[in-house]
């Protein structure tokens, strides 16, 4: 896919106020993804320096050419957040985690991250691992894709969706969503919204995104200088769970949204794809 992409963030906004930057700051984008909120960082203000990290790299290869006007403040790294502690090895004064997939992954069919474009069921973050989607359908049993179903979609038709697959055997996201729709009863409404759900929950498994996320926030608070800021997009309830509660389990932060924020209606109308997302925010004392 071409690298003349221009990724458009969610509440940059807002996601600028919480980070607070200033001159000499030094910050982390730990999924910079096409560089969409690092642009607007760096815009308003130029003298900060800036950890840019993602695990996908063609996203990254975006990045680097969107923010290439600040190429000499910026440490490009190629990894998973979930290393955080050994990418990172200098306090900082702020971190964002912007956990959703961007248009440049969902709009790629040879991703398989959506249905609305045929492609391989893969649905990797880090192309260079080898294990995707396809291999988690094939090798799981009936009872474990059932479970992953239920317990990453939150999906009530998760049996009988697991066995139509494992029925079918699907190499294609057109024949995995045709396999997940005929699951469902005859006269069920909304049947797309029940294959998102089911592409999420397959995501999710293949790049370990919850169990990541659990392991990486102590550490980003580890990294960050007192009076540092972390700032969290998530964009479905299982994340914004995982986030809520380490808030306020941590005792070394201050929690700077009590509630989550949340997108306005004019940015929903002008990105629909932020209709899901959640802001929170926290500072360490």
């Amino acid at each position: 896919m071409s690298t003349r992409f221009i990724h458009k963030p969610v509440m940059v906004v807002e996601v600028i106020r919480y980070l607070n930057p200033a001159p000499g700051k030094v910050f982390v984008d730990a999924t910079v993804g096409g560089g969409g909120h690092s642009y607007h960082l760096l815009q308003v203000e130029p003298n900060i320096r800036l950890y840019a990290i993602d695990c996908d790299s063609t996203s990254l290869q975006v990045a680097i050419r969107n923010l290439s006007a600040w190429r000499d403040r910026i440490n490009f790294i190629h990894a998973n957040f979930v290393s955080l502690h050994q990418l990172v090895t200098e306090p900082v004064d702020g971190i964002l985690f912007d956990l959703g997939l961007s248009s440049l992954q969902l709009e790629d069919p040879q991703r398989g991250f959506s249905f609305r474009h045929d492609g391989p069921i893969d649905m990797r973050f880090d192309t260079s691992v080898p294990f995707t989607a396809y291999n988690l359908i094939t090798q799981s049993s009936y009872w474990e894709l059932a479970q992953i179903i239920k317990q990453y979609g939150e999906e009530r038709y998760a049996n009988v969706i697991a066995k139509n697959i494992k029925q079918r055997r699907p190499e294609t996201t057109s024949e995995l969503y045709t396999a997940i729709v005929d699951a469902l009863p005859q006269n069920y409404r909304n049947k797309s919204k029940v294959a998102a759900r089911v592409f999420q929950a397959l995501r999710i498994k293949v790049n370990n995104e919850l169990s990541n996320l659990q392991s990486v926030l102590p550490v980003a608070v580890d990294l960050l200088k007192p009076g540092g800021r972390l700032v969290i997009l998530s964009y479905h309830s299982l994340e914004d769970r995982i986030v809520k509660h380490f808030f306020k389990s941590c005792n070394s932060i201050k929690i700077l949204t009590p509630k989550p924020i949340v997108p306005s209606a004019t940015e929903i109308a002008d990105n629909p794809r932020a209709r899901s997302a959640k802001l929170r925010a926290a500072e360490k004392l």
